[in-house]
């Protein structure tokens, strides 16, 4: 088994007054070229935006892109002609592909937004772009795994154009969880939002992270109440 861990003291951090923003890997001007990525991991950003603040219109290509809003409201805009808002329990996806234009805005005046945005290497290059999102019931994650990105989109889950998985979950003390590799050759990150979880032997606490490659199993034990969000990936050569 190899293991990453990351510290939530140990993320990038960047105070532009009107954002505050975590980087568990490289963005913008943090940089440490030990950490760019995990497999087809790329980003995750953790957001909180000021009321009446947000991104302006700006490009991205090449790039799956996941936000799921932890709490307020997000409003999204591009050059697709799509326009909506995300909520808490919602998860949002766009394919950049060849190409898109779009814009972030919290969609309250008054009251922060906090989200995660994950990016993701896509399988292939100058796809046709395309976003779409979805709203998830949060009881189905009580002690249990709930997929909302799958490769196929199978069930509920939402689709990215990669072998990747994300799954929320809200665990109670005392619960054990285990994990495999979703398919040959990919590993498992994961985030915990809060509490207090122990994975291969190490202890995480709120905004720690784990990421695992070339392993067969890996318990979860939840030492206090925690949520999680699991990313299975490609590990990258």
């Amino acid at each position: 088994m190899k293991k990453i861990i990351q510290r939530a003291n140990e993320r990038g951090y960047a105070n532009h007054g009107w954002l505050k923003s975590y980087h568990s890997f490289s963005f913008a001007s943090y940089y440490n070229p030990d950490n760019i990525h995990f497999g087809a991991l790329r980003v995750l950003n953790d957001d909180q935006v000021k009321g009446g603040m947000g991104f302006g219109a700006h490009p991205h290509d090449n790039m799956e892109i996941v936000s799921i809003v932890l709490d307020g409201s997000l409003e999204h805009r591009d050059n697709m002609g799509t326009r909506g808002v995300i909520r808490k329990n919602d998860v949002q996806v766009m394919s950049a592909g060849s190409g898109v234009v779009h814009s972030e805005f919290n969609a309250s005046k008054t009251e922060d937004v906090s989200f995660l945005q994950v990016w993701v290497f896509p399988k292939e290059r100058n796809i046709t772009p395309r976003y779409d999102q979805r709203t998830f019931d949060p009881a189905a994650r009580h002690n249990a795994l709930q997929v909302v990105v799958a490769p196929d989109g199978a069930g509920n889950a939402l689709s990215l154009h990669q072998d990747t998985w994300f799954s929320l979950g809200e665990f109670e003390a005392g619960k054990q969880i285990d994990l495999t590799p979703k398919q040959p050759g990919s590993g498992s990150y994961l985030f915990l939002l809060s509490g207090e979880i122990k994975v291969a032997d190490e202890v995480l606490q709120t905004r720690d992270a784990i990421g695992l490659s070339d392993y067969e199993k890996a318990t979860v034990e939840v030492l206090k109440p925690a949520t999680f969000l699991l990313i299975d990936v490609p590990m990258l050569n």
